[in-house]
């Protein structure tokens, strides 16, 4: 069979004044070919009929019409699951090695015969127009803080038109870590755009139905506390449809490129481990604008169009007026935590942060606790409570947060300890002990509950206090006593000499 490349060296051969046979011979064919496509002026490949026809008979000529049936009636049914599925119902019939021709087939019906697949189209994207954001989970990067796991998300902000983006490290898909995000967004980048679209995030759309309402449309789009942050900087929201994650197509995007970048920069920094938060958030610090360097160009054409930022940034917590029960708990965000016990019955007013809480009474910041991460959890400090668990000691043992009240390790084992060597009369030894620690320091008490557990000696409240107090002296953990060494020993056993030990 003659090839394209013989017939374009034919072709090649006839200008330079050779004659036909001696190009023909030269191409590798005969004269009589060369004469054939000397006159056709095309390629064999040009000229060759369109392969229609199967090379060997369909094995499932017979069933093709029961096939088609089905992927009418359920579109998402796959091919491997159909296919199975006539193994059974013809046993013996059709082999293993057939899957792959019966998965070609499908595929050609659906693309001739199925039903429309969903179109995406292109949009234009105008200068200072539209800013997208989302979250994006950043634990499959393993990044450690001082060798411990730091599970993460980034909140990511993009403007479609030139690519610009801007990312806050934080927890929760919450509205708290939305406004500091947008907000840290915006500040960043010295003006706001006429529109924000963002997914269908709880935390900013309205997606449960109003009460009240026959008509789901005729609720407010977005939450309350989500359309004042709009408010407050001029820009109008938009929300994607549900499960339409392409209509935030640009920030999904930038997800994809940011992951990308991050990973291979820690690949070179040759270690995913920081010392702090802060070094590793100036690491992604210096990231983005190395991203944003090549969007100069682009970004200076939005800058010019951009809506001025207002006076001052909107409050980025949420106020939360809250009733301390009879356990000493509150009830915050689907979290519970505890507050001093003096509080029982008083209503507190919560200011909950994208990371932490504060607890204010009377105008005054009682305390700033760590905001739990998740939902159904709880933070019990024995501190708040302890005053009067030592008054009640039987209600320890079925305690529901019992767990909490072991601040360290060692306390755990003091207690567990001390249960086994005096029984209930431990928990009331423990409640004291840690009584000491709330009263004390509770550094101090885990350094005498270590030195007394290290020597094997009885643990009770007199020994411990005296260990605190500094009557008693405590050893440091790294001091190492080692035995002086008798080299005459070894100069016996260089002469020969039997040894005696």
């Amino acid at each position: 069979m003659v090839t394209d490349q013989q017939v374009r060296r034919l072709f090649e051969l006839s200008q330079t004044g050779d004659s036909q046979a001696m190009a023909a011979a030269k191409a590798g064919m005969s004269v009589k070919t060369a004469r054939k496509y000397r006159r056709w002026m095309q390629l064999p490949g040009e000229v060759a009929a369109a392969h229609t026809w199967r090379t060997r008979p369909d094995p499932f000529v017979e069933i093709w019409p029961e096939v088609h049936e089905e992927l009418a009636i359920n579109p998402g049914l796959q091919a491997k699951v159909l296919f199975a599925s006539l193994q059974r119902k013809y046993p013996g019939r059709f082999q293993d090695g057939q899957l792959r021709s019966f998965q070609r087939g499908v595929k050609a019906w659906r693309a001739l015969a199925g039903s429309p697949r969903e179109v995406f189209f292109a949009q234009v994207h105008e200068p200072g127009q539209l800013c997208q954001s989302d979250f994006t989970h950043l634990a499959d990067l393993k990044v450690t803080i001082a060798g411990q796991p730091f599970d993460h998300l980034i909140y990511h902000f993009v403007l479609t038109y030139s690519n610009w983006e801007h990312g806050t490290v934080c927890f929760s898909e919450s509205y708290e870590s939305l406004c500091q995000g947008l907000q840290n967004a915006l500040w960043a980048l010295g003006g706001v755009p006429a529109e924000h679209r963002t997914d269908r995030l709880s935390a900013a759309v309205n997606n449960l139905p109003g009460l009240g309402q026959a008509d789901p449309d005729s609720r407010p789009a977005f939450t309350r506390r989500y359309q004042a942050l709009l408010d407050h900087y001029g820009l109008r929201g938009q929300r994607i449809q549900a499960g339409k994650a392409n209509e935030n197509g640009d920030v999904e995007q930038r997800h994809h490129r940011f992951k990308q970048a991050l990973e291979q920069a820690l690949l070179l920094r040759g270690s995913r481990d920081f010392a702090s938060r802060q070094q590793y958030e100036a690491f992604l610090g210096e990231l983005l604008e190395q991203l944003n360097a090549g969007r100069r160009t682009r970004l200076a054409e939005e800058l010019v169009l951009l809506h001025s930022l207002p006076d001052r940034r909107l409050e980025s917590y949420q106020r939360l007026d809250v009733k301390v029960d009879t356990g000493s708990l509150i009830h915050v965000d689907r979290n519970i935590y505890s507050v001093d016990s003096r509080l029982i019955g008083e209503t507190v007013q919560v200011r909950l942060y994208p990371e932490h809480l504060e607890i204010w009474y009377a105008q005054r910041l009682i305390e700033r606790l760590e905001r739990l991460r998740g939902r159904q959890r709880h933070r019990v400090c024995y501190r708040h409570i302890i005053d009067w668990l030592v008054r009640k000691p039987g209600a320890f043992e079925q305690y529901r947060y019992r767990q909490d009240l072991f601040p360290t390790s060692r306390f755990r084992m003091a207690y567990d300890h001390l249960k086994d060597t005096q029984g209930e009369r431990g928990v009331k030894t423990y409640l004291r002990i840690l009584h000491l620690a709330a009263r004390q320091t509770q550094d101090g008490v885990d350094e005498a509950l270590r030195h007394l557990l290290q020597e094997g000696q009885p643990i009770f409240l007199e020994a411990v206090e005296g260990l605190v107090s500094g009557r008693d002296a405590i050893p440091p953990a790294t001091q190492v006593n080692i035995q002086p060494v008798d080299l005459a020993v070894y100069d016996a056993l260089m002469i020969g000499q039997e040894v005696t030990v």
